[in-house]
């Protein structure tokens, strides 16, 4: 009885064993963007002011990775206070009842030694659909480096049905995502070759 106190006790306080240790990496948003593009009569193109991005992994292998996306939408920026008032409105971006756009991964597909395809749930005015985000990596096994990409979506999809007066745009629109990244711990990721 003693012995079996004595064995349960010496368990009891044994440090657990931890799981094995994932990279970790981080955004420097500084240094990156998120722009978006429609094809129009007159010029429309744009970024945003205030956005988050974060790139998780639960192991070494990179298709384990979630990347989240969020984006402040009242911080669209066209370099046309007009333009910027219209996307913003209920007729786009609707920003007074969905502040935030925002892309999160579901699966990571590895289609080259440098590229992938992102499948992942985007909302935008509160509306949610499944698009694809195709992405190249640079600085592969160094630690830090560039993932860009891009992503086209039909705004009508979205409710985005209204125009803008004297502008002529079209219905697709592309997202263009350039993120620099660098890992601050764990060890390197592993790719397929």
């Amino acid at each position: 009885m003693r012995l079996a106190l004595l064995t349960l006790l010496t368990f009891a306080l044994l440090p657990l064993p931890t799981h094995a240790q994932v990279p970790v990496f981080k955004t420097t948003p500084e240094d990156s963007s998120i722009k978006f593009y429609v094809k129009a009569s007159v010029a429309l193109v744009g970024d945003f002011d205030k956005w988050k991005a974060s790139l998780t992994f639960s192991s070494r292998d990179v298709t384990t990775a979630v990347l989240d996306i969020q984006i402040q939408a009242a911080t669209v920026n066209t370099g046309s206070g007009m333009k910027d008032k219209k996307l913003k409105s209920a007729d786009f971006f609707d920003v007074e009842q969905a502040p935030y756009i925002t892309f999160r991964s579901t699966k990571i597909v590895q289609t080259g030694p440098e590229s992938f395809d992102v499948l992942g749930d985007f909302s935008i005015r509160g509306v949610s659909k499944p698009e694809t985000l195709k992405l190249t990596v640079s600085g592969k096994g160094t630690g830090r480096g560039v993932i860009k990409g891009m992503m086209a979506f039909d705004r009508k999809e979205y409710g985005m049905t209204s125009g803008i007066p004297f502008v002529k745009i079209a219905d697709r629109v592309e997202v263009d995502v350039d993120l620099k990244v660098e890992q601050v711990s764990g060890p390197r990721l592993v790719y397929k070759e």
